[in-house]
């Protein structure tokens, strides 16, 4: 725990489908390498330091102790960050043979980056992003500028 609160740490982002073998397959097609300790029932990929986990819709709400049934846009989106506008084009366009739904082809954008989104066989939205405000280290991981500080 922070001093204060909760530490700003994410882990894990499950993502709730309809057929985990059938994700399993989508997601490897884009090339994500699913770790040793996934099953048939749960999947784990490694993104750099963050787990994506493909896991059952109806076993994640029964989990959660929440009603399964609800589609459309949940007001999340996943976002794939690259260094150039070529990288948002080229992955698009492999996440496209991989077997997405192409949602918005990529364009400028109002902030000022260049995205489009594509969704996944369980309709979840990925926008693939180049932005020119911020740096990707190394490994491909967004660095932020320090937080702001209360006076």
């Amino acid at each position: 725990m922070a001093e204060h609160g909760l530490a700003p740490r994410l882990n894990i982002v499950t993502l709730g489908v309809s057929n985990v073998a059938k994700s399993r397959a989508f997601y490897e097609a884009l090339g994500w390498h699913p770790s040793s300790a996934s099953r048939d029932s749960i999947v784990f990929i490694d993104l750099g330091g963050v787990v994506l986990a493909l896991f059952d819709r109806d076993h994640l709400a029964d989990d959660a102790t929440v009603a399964p049934a609800g589609d459309g846009f949940r007001a999340v989106t996943l976002a794939h960050n690259v260094e150039s506008d070529a990288e948002v084009d080229a992955a698009l366009a492999h996440a496209e043979r991989a077997g997405a739904r192409i949602v918005k082809p990529a364009s400028k954008v109002f902030w000022g980056g260049y995205s489009g989104y594509f969704c996944d066989p369980d309709g979840h939205l990925w926008e693939v992003a180049h932005n020119p405000f911020v740096t990707l280290d190394g490994q491909g991981r967004l660095q932020l500028p320090p937080p702001e500080r209360e006076s």
